[in-house]
C-alpha cells in the first residue's frame, strides 16, 4: 500500500473509504499472520476399524511395573488397549480383565519422530473416573543417554479423575521434578472435560514454553520460572506420548465407583514449525 505525501489532504469521503479498505486489508492478513507455520508431522488416525496405530509412528511402552508413579496398569500392545476406531480416532482404552489387575497402553514416537520447537496440538477426548490418568506428554529425545528428569519432560496435558474439570500443565526438569515440577491447572467449570472433544497444545520457542487449552494460553513457562540455580532443559528434540494410566501416587487407586473400560480418543495429533 503506497503512502500519502506530506500535505495531502483528501475529501472525508475519500480518507474514510481508504481507511476502509486498510482495515480489510489487515482483517484478511491477520489471520494468515496468525497461522504462519509449517505442518511437519501429524497422525489424523485414518484406518480401518480395529487396525493398529500406525507402527512407522507409533510404538509402544510396555510392561506393568509401577512407572515410578505406583501405577496399577500393565501396558500392552494388544488390540484390545490400542485401536483405531474407523472414524478418525486413536482409542486408548484401559480394562480391568479380572479384579484388581488392569491393562492400557502408552505409545511413543520415540525413535521415530522428535522435534525442537513449534507448535504440538492433539484433539482429545479424556474419560472421566476415579484413579483414572490420562495424558499427552513428552520426554526428552535423550532420556535413554541422560536419564530422568535430566532430559526434561514437558507435560502438555494430565487428568486426575476425581477433577473432572481440570487439567495440569506442568514441566518437570532436574532440580524440579515429580512433585516439585512448575505446573498450572485450567478448570472448565462448571462442565466436564470428559464431555466433549478439547485441543491441547503447546507453543514452544527458545526460551519460551506457552501450554493452550481451545487456544487459551493458561500457564508460561521461562527460564526465569525455574528454582535458582537449576537448569533449563527444553533447548533440545522431544518425542510425543500418549497414555491412559490407572492409579498412582497422583490420582490414587480406582475405588468401587470407577466403571471399566475406561476410553481415552484422540482425534489427531499435529506439530507445526514456524
Amino acid at each position: 500500500m503506497k503512502t500519502r505525501g506530506a500535505g495531502s489532504q483528501p475529501a472525508a469521503a475519500s480518507q474514510a473509504a481508504w481507511c476502509l479498505a486498510a482495515l480489510c486489508c489487515l482483517t484478511l492478513l491477520s489471520p494468515a499472520a496468525a497461522q504462519d507455520r509449517q505442518l511437519i508431522w501429524s497422525d489424523e488416525f485414518n484406518g480401518a476399524p480395529g487396525s493398529p496405530p500406525d507402527p512407522a509412528k507409533w510404538v509402544y511402552d510396555l510392561g506393568a511395573n509401577g512407572w515410578g508413579n505406583q501405577e496399577l496398569e500393565a501396558y500392552t500392545g494388544n488390540r484390545a488397549n490400542s485401536y483405531l476406531d474407523g472414524q478418525g480416532h486413536l482409542v486408548i482404552q484401559a480394562l480391568q480383565p479380572t479384579p484388581g489387575k488392569f491393562t492400557s497402553a502408552r505409545l511413543k514416537t520415540q525413535g521415530k519422530f522428535a522435534f525442537e520447537y513449534g507448535r504440538v496440538e492433539a484433539r482429545i477426548r479424556i474419560p472421566y473416573s476415579q484413579g483414572i490418568w490420562p495424558a499427552f506428554w513428552m520426554l526428552g529425545a535423550d532420556e535413554r543417554r541422560k536419564g530422568w528428569p535430566a532430559c526434561g519432560e514437558i507435560d502438555i496435558m494430565e487428568n486426575i479423575g476425581r477433577e473432572p474439570d481440570t487439567v495440569h500443565g506442568t514441566v518437570h526438569g532436574p532440580g524440579y521434578s515429580g512433585a516439585h515440577g512448575i505446573g498450572k491447572a485450567f478448570q472448565l467449570a462448571p462442565a466436564r472435560f470428559a464431555d466433549d472433544y478439547h485441543i491441547y497444545a503447546i507453543e514452544w520457542a527458545p526460551a519460551r514454553l506457552d501450554f493452550l487449552v481451545d487456544g487459551q494460553i493458561f500457564h508460561t513457562v521461562t527460564p526465569a520460572s525455574l528454582p535458582a540455580g537449576t537448569k533449563w532443559v527444553y533447548d533440545h528434540p522431544f518425542f510425543l506420548i500418549l497414555n491412559l494410566a490407572v492409579g498412582g501416587g497422583w490420582p490414587h487407586n480406582p475405588d468401587e465407583t470407577t466403571v471399566f473400560p475406561q476410553t481415552m480418543r484422540v482425534d489427531y495429533v499435529r506439530v507445526y514449525r514456524r
